[in-house]
């Protein structure tokens, strides 16, 4: 078994690799914009889960999800080619959804935002209407 600082280093590798064979190699159309978001190595080294963020529609990540992974041998061929790895590992792609959660969340923090300041506005302008009366 390899140790944890190996399988971290090996990870960084493996992640640079299939980040610039994506840029320079891969032919599949249907992958679109994707980017390496992290690899995750087994203790052995033997499986590579990597995790990828999909840009586009719906059908779109799907089409490029499916395309990476039918693309999967030739990226671990090329892998074992430009890496000096005792093995090759077995690369499984997953969907990150890390940016879209981020993307929503602060979505949600900019409309709780404006409607706090609608109501601290209209919270005021009621107070000014008061002191006005008196």
């Amino acid at each position: 078994m390899a140790s944890e600082s190996r399988a971290i280093r090996v990870a960084g590798s493996v992640q640079k690799e299939i980040a610039s064979l994506l840029i320079r190699g891969v032919k599949d159309p249907r992958i679109g914009f994707v980017s390496i978001m992290g690899v995750k190595m087994s203790s052995d080294l033997r499986y590579a889960n990597v995790y990828v963020s999909l840009y586009g529609s719906e059908a779109e990540k799907k089409s490029s999800l499916i395309g990476l992974k039918r693309s999967s041998g030739w990226i671990r061929r090329e892998l074992g080619k430009n890496l000096r790895l005792r093995l090759t590992p077995e690369l499984r792609f997953f969907k990150d959804t890390t940016l879209d959660d981020v993307y929503h969340l602060e979505n949600l923090f900019t409309e709780i935002h404006q409607n706090e300041s609608a109501q601290n506005e209209n919270t005021s302008s009621d107070t000014d209407v008061t002191d006005e009366t008196h």
